[in-house]
Order: structure tokens, then C-alpha cells, then sequence
């Protein structure tokens, strides 16, 4: 059963994206949104937890904070709102690490 993994704290502030990195099984999904897209900057403090995974991370939330695509890890999608939808729809499960 895939999951969708919803991170929206930065790496900075906690231990959510750490901690949902490393429970991420084959197939599931990682999506950064708010502050968690902090997460996907290449020479960011999280960009070694990514390596491997399918991560995608929220284009209006990126500009929302001055962040250029440019500055993502490698791999990194950028989405938008219909985007966060069709992730949702195409899994089992959503869990959103708060």
C-alpha cells in the first residue's frame, strides 16, 4: 500500500522530515509544503535524508519563500495545487507529519 508523506515543517525546526524519511517504504511519496520545502534545497541540512526517494514539493509554497526550482536536489517535482490533489488520489494512505 503506497502513502502519501506530508512534511510541513522545515528541517531546521524538528525532526518531522528526519523522522518520515526514514520510515518511507518503496512506493510511497514524500511532499514538502509550507516551510517543509526548505527541506529539498540542495545544499540544505535535509538533502542527504532525500537521496533515493521520490519526493515532490509544492511550487506556491516555493514562492511563497523566494525559493528558486534551480536550488532543489536533483529529482525534486515540482507540483501545484492539482498536483497535491492527484498525489492524494493516487494513494492508499496520507500521513501528515505535524
Amino acid at each position: 500500500m503506497a502513502m502519501l508523506h506530508l512534511v510541513n515543517k522545515s528541517p531546521y525546526d524538528g525532526c518531522s522530515l528526519n523522522t518520515a524519511s526514514t520510515i518511507m517504504k518503496d512506493g510511497d511519496q514524500l511532499l514538502l509544503i509550507e516551510d517543509g520545502v526548505y527541506g529539498a534545497i540542495k545544499s540544505g541540512k535535509a538533502a542527504g535524508l532525500l537521496k533515493g526517494l521520490k519526493v515532490a514539493v509544492l511550487g506556491p509554497d516555493l514562492a511563497a519563500r523566494g525559493i528558486a526550482e534551480d536550488k532543489l536536489l536533483d529529482g525534486v517535482d515540482v507540483i501545484d495545487y492539482g498536483g497535491f490533489v492527484d498525489l492524494v488520489t493516487a494513494t492508499d494512505n496520507v500521513q501528515s507529519w505535524l
